[in-house]
């Protein structure tokens, strides 16, 4: 499967509760912090929430 890496580009000071829940269980808790994650229907929703706060690029593929 694919992986995706995920980079906390803003800060989530002055955001909605949901985004900040969203950043949390993405495992992201500040700027520049990069994580990532299988490609998911689950994922890709919560990355649509806060799309404005974060940087997705494709990871390498899992062997």
């Amino acid at each position: 499967m694919t992986r995706l890496e995920i980079r906390q580009n803003r800060s989530s000071i002055g955001e909605k509760e949901g985004a900040r829940r969203t950043l949390s269980a993405l495992g992201l808790r500040r700027t520049g912090q990069i994580v990532s994650h299988e490609d998911s229907p689950v994922v890709r929703g919560m990355l649509r929430r806060v799309a404005h706060l974060v940087v997705v690029t494709d990871g390498k593929a899992e062997r």
